[in-house]
């Protein structure tokens, strides 16, 4: 029993880790062929999406002892070992593809996968799934869980669900002033009018709403107190909600990145707003120690952004939240100029 309580701890903390974001703290972009409106693009690195790690993991026996695939955007590569995932060849992103272990059992969920996007190779496509354990054969623990990709990386192995954000760097150092970011997306929404939240223990519940793909690029600038606190002003700010299902793909789309404060425009949404409470981010100071960057204030306009979070989600509702079957479908993001 005190493995079934664990092992449903676990996946919910599972859960939480898919609905955020990350860091990395190496180079991120390299030059790319223009192919918008814009005088220039920088293509992300490694996010043409052409190159992918594949990690092979073997579950515990007590919850059938699976060997489970798993997939990084990184330096092509298969990795066979039960070990910590660390962003590969210099790569920057993460993805919620995570392995956990708790009292020596191992499990894995997987919502995000290598697809094919015709004439651009490989693509990364996010589901938003019901994640299952069955323990023994017997007991059946059920925890909704979002895909999500981000620049950063995940400390593996996650041992518990106590302040899942403290175990992600998030945020990747960066000082470009982009216009614009681009990408090609497709998005297959699941239908439902509402939404479900479903976390393993408790019955599952309806939420108000339809269940919607995001994408959330912040420049932050941040510095550093003398006990190694971490504090940020918004200095720019794009946040994207994709509420119906496309004809195919959508490429070339861009997104115009706002600078300073926002909450006054027209456009202004509340999921646009400064980062507080349980969506505070994490990162390390110079000590090498995680802290929660306190986003305290919104910048000059015309501020140099010191790092650049940036994600996509196959839901957008928060952990345990959101519609089994949403798809987003992402490749080729760049930034523009």
């Amino acid at each position: 029993m005190r493995k079934t309580i664990l092992l449903a701890t676990l996946m919910m903390g599972m859960a939480v880790l898919a609905e955020a974001s990350s860091r990395c703290d190496k180079g991120v972009c390299q030059v790319a062929p223009d192919e918008t409106q814009h005088s220039k693009t920088l293509l992300i690195k490694y996010g043409d999406m052409n190159q992918w790690v594949t990690r092979q993991v073997k579950e515990s026996a007590i919850i059938g002892g699976q060997l489970k695939t798993l997939h990084e955007i990184a330096p092509t590569k298969t990795w066979k070992q039960n070990a910590p995932y660390v962003n590969w060849g210099g790569s920057p992103w993460g993805t919620s593809n995570v392995m956990a272990r708790v009292s020596g059992i191992t499990k894995t969920n997987q919502s995000v996968y290598r697809d094919t996007h015709p004439g651009h190779g490989y693509c990364a496509k996010l589901v938003t799934h019901i994640e299952t354990c069955k323990v023994l054969g017997i007991v059946n623990i059920k925890v909704l869980a979002a895909g999500s990709i981000y620049l950063g990386q995940m400390l593996e192995p996650i041992t518990s669900t106590s302040n899942p954000m403290a175990k992600l760097n998030v945020g990747m150092h960066f000082t470009g002033r982009p216009k614009a970011l681009v990408f090609d997306y497709k998005v297959k929404l699941s239908g439902h009018p509402n939404r479900i939240k479903e976390t393993g223990f408790s019955k599952v519940k309806t939420v108000a709403g339809i269940d919607m793909c995001d994408c959330i690029c912040l420049l932050q600038k941040r510095w550093e107190d003398a006990k190694g606190n971490l504090y940020a002003k918004r200095v720019g700010t794009m946040v994207v909600r994709f509420a119906k299902t496309t004809n195919g793909w959508v490429e070339n789309a861009s997104f115009p990145i706002h600078y300073g404060d926002i909450s006054h425009q027209p456009f202004y949404k509340p999921y646009m707003a400064l980062l507080s409470g349980d969506g505070t981010k994490w990162a390390k100071n110079s000590k090498g120690k995680m802290v929660p960057v306190k986003e305290v204030g919104w910048a000059h306009a015309d501020d140099t952004p010191t790092h650049l979070i940036l994600q996509f989600d196959s839901s957008h509702g928060g952990a345990y939240i959101g519609s089994v079957g949403n798809t987003l479908w992402i490749d080729n993001v760049r930034m523009a100029y």
